[in-house]
């Protein structure tokens, strides 16, 4: 499983159709509205819909993005794309399929942020405790994960960022809108929007005194948080639905900054090179990498005529949190905070002709998966086996290089 928080599970089926600003909300919305909004909005497992009003279609009354897609397939697309659409992949589903039965509760908190929709959940919480099955559940739904009703729809109700201009209000009167218009709230446009996903409570698993989901309070104490930049701002610029982070080299290449630089022109047999390798984390509004997962190596390697890698000339400056698979001990962490920099000092003395200096910046999104699913499938992963060796192979052909650099040296 990916590492996530120690469950604290099942907070109490809360209707949202109470204490929301009236039916167009055209007034604005006041900071404790807004808040007060998104902890009702995020009460989870999310409330079963219920039923839909009886003139609806089969499309306004669907949850699957795909019936979402009809009237927004821009976003649609955009969502296909994402991790979001991925959260409940075969590295999840591959390990749920033995917890779910060993240790229900452990799995169905999983589910809380992985696929949150009361629908995708195959048990539910008894009235006398332990688990029942749920007879609403959905298969097909469950495996679209982070799917759109889990941001957007609650009892039916659709709820969703201003316009663009910033108005609130949608001018045909809701019962002449497609199901019945949407309930607009500049919530989803702060990062508070998605702490509940992305930030475990002050209580929550902590290794080392660190809690092991750390982001939103990364940010809040960033300068990103105090020029007011939020989260949608770096992860859905123009409002699109990409999410994109760790995995996109693009979007980490617009976050950090890499410079090198080489103590003299050229060298002589014999010589001793000196060379600086920096990476700097400059838009990155929390720590670079976020997460236990990801590895990014700064490395500086000698290379001979041939191609081949001088033996013994490599030298690495790691970028992460390593954690034991089991997590129970934090190894080191050398996380950059935003505004942060590291450098890798190379220093080699050149034993023959005809060398040249390759340095690069690796990125491993996905390092810690690789070696939890070989140890998962060496203990035994059970029925899940077949999805956790597809998310193995996908783990380990994450890897990208954000920078090389190959520099002829005598």
């Amino acid at each position: 499983m990916a590492p996530s928080r120690r469950p604290r599970f099942f907070l109490p089926f809360l209707s949202l159709l109470i204490l929301l600003p009236g039916a167009e909300a055209q007034k604005p919305w006041t900071e404790g509205e807004q808040l007060d909004f998104l902890r009702r909005h995020w009460a989870r497992p999310i409330p079963l819909q219920g039923n839909p009003p009886a003139r609806w279609s089969p499309v306004e009354a669907s949850l699957l993005p795909e019936s979402c897609g009809t009237c927004h397939p821009a976003q649609l697309a955009d969502w296909k794309g994402s991790l979001h659409a991925k959260s409940m992949g075969p590295g999840v589903k591959g390990q749920l399929v033995e917890l779910l039965a060993s240790d229900t509760e452990s799995a169905l908190g999983c589910y809380t942020c992985h696929a949150p929709l009361g629908e995708q959940q195959e048990k539910i919480a008894g009235g006398q405790g332990g688990f029942l099955r749920n007879a609403a559940f959905d298969a097909r739904l469950q495996a679209t994960g982070l799917a759109c009703p889990a941001c957007h729809v609650r009892g039916h109700r659709r709820f969703g960022p201003p316009k663009r201009d910033g108005s609130l209000a949608s001018e045909p009167p809701r019962e002449r809108l497609p199901h019945n218009g949407v309930t607009r709230t500049p919530a989803f446009l702060r990062a508070e929007f998605c702490k509940d996903c992305h930030q475990f409570s002050p209580d929550g698993f902590a290794l080392n005194g660190k809690l092991l989901e750390n982001t939103y309070a990364e940010w809040t104490s960033s300068p990103f948080a105090r020029a007011g930049i939020q989260c949608q701002d770096c992860h859905m610029p123009g409002r699109r639905h990409l999410w994109r982070g760790i995995h996109d080299a693009e979007m980490v290449r617009s976050g950090v900054g890499v410079a090198f630089s080489i103590d003299r022109a050229s060298y002589a047999v014999g010589d001793t090179l000196e060379a600086r390798l920096t990476v700097t984390s400059r838009k990155v509004g929390h720590y670079f990498p976020t997460y236990v997962t990801p590895r990014v190596v700064v490395s500086g390697e000698l290379v001979d005529r041939s191609g081949r890698v001088v033996a013994g000339s490599r030298q690495e400056q790691i970028i992460g949190r390593e954690v034991t698979l089991d997590l129970a001990r934090e190894l080191f962490d050398t996380r950059l905070a935003p505004g942060e920099s590291v450098t890798l000092r190379y220093r080699q003395r050149l034993s023959s002709a005809g060398l040249r200096l390759r340095v690069a910046v690796t990125v491993h999104p996905d390092h810690f998966y690789v070696g939890f699913f070989e140890a998962l499938l060496a203990a035994g992963a059970g029925k899940g086996t077949p999805q956790v060796r597809e998310a193995l192979r996908a783990a380990r052909s994450s890897s990208f290089t954000l920078y090389v650099n190959e520099v002829p040296l005598t």
